[in-house]
């Protein structure tokens, strides 16, 4: 699962490299984001023009309560989207005006012994900033949330973990709004190019903010 990442850049630089309006009243990007936690996305609105895209925040995870959960506590949130198949997405990835563009700088993984787990920074080469797939709702209790599809690691991220983002190129990203749910699963089921990964470990240890509440979740 990935449950960190980072955005080292501005809300108006996001903005510019999706050539979508700069947000007027939107904080600027957070520094890291946890599920449970405020994220940007660029999602399509419809307008008096037609459709538009936009730059906008949403908590990262789709709240999820399991059966048998104590009825006053929280949901948990479901950040990371493993099969696009599943009942839970199949009928939001249909139809185009709940699919997302996350932004992203990099990512983190967990390497090390359980205790003394340290960061190791991913990011994709030449890309200052990247847009991984997802999915986006309106949800009663977090507001408007969002969650990121995941595929199959490559053969460079597979020593930190057997998943990794559904990472999209500039070319790819009208198809991920706008195509069909077809064009979503080759998306899923690509491999990623061993060749752009590029990676940096720090002595950073992984210690996880609190979210919301409750861990994270991937379905």
């Amino acid at each position: 699962m990935c449950n960190l990442y980072t955005v080292r850049k501005s809300a108006e630089e996001v903005a510019r490299h999706f050539g979508v309006r700069p947000p007027k009243d939107i904080p600027n990007t957070p520094a890291e984001v946890y599920p449970g936690t405020p994220g940007l996305v660029i999602r399509e609105r419809d307008d008096a023009d037609g459709k538009r895209r936009e730059l906008q925040s949403m908590v990262w995870g789709f709240p999820l309560r399991l059966s048998g959960m104590n009825p006053a506590s929280k949901p948990r949130p479901v950040n990371n989207i493993a099969d696009l198949n599943k009942n839970m997405w199949k009928g939001l990835a249909a139809k185009s005006q709940w699919r997302c563009l996350i932004p992203v700088t990099h990512f983190a993984e967990a390497e090390g012994k359980k205790g003394a787990m340290t960061r190791t920074w991913v990011n994709i080469k030449s890309q200052p900033i990247v847009a991984w797939g997802g999915l986006w709702r309106d949800s009663a209790e977090w507001g408007p949330v969002y969650s990121g599809v995941m595929t199959n690691a490559n053969d460079a991220i597979k020593p930190l973990h057997d998943r990794m983002p559904v990472f999209l190129f500039e070319d790819d990203w009208d198809k991920w709004m706008t195509g069909s749910f077809d064009d979503l699963l080759a998306f899923q089921a690509r491999k990623f190019p061993d060749d752009l990964i590029e990676m940096e470990r720090t002595s950073e240890l992984w210690v996880k903010r609190k979210a919301i509440e409750g861990a994270p979740a991937a379905l």
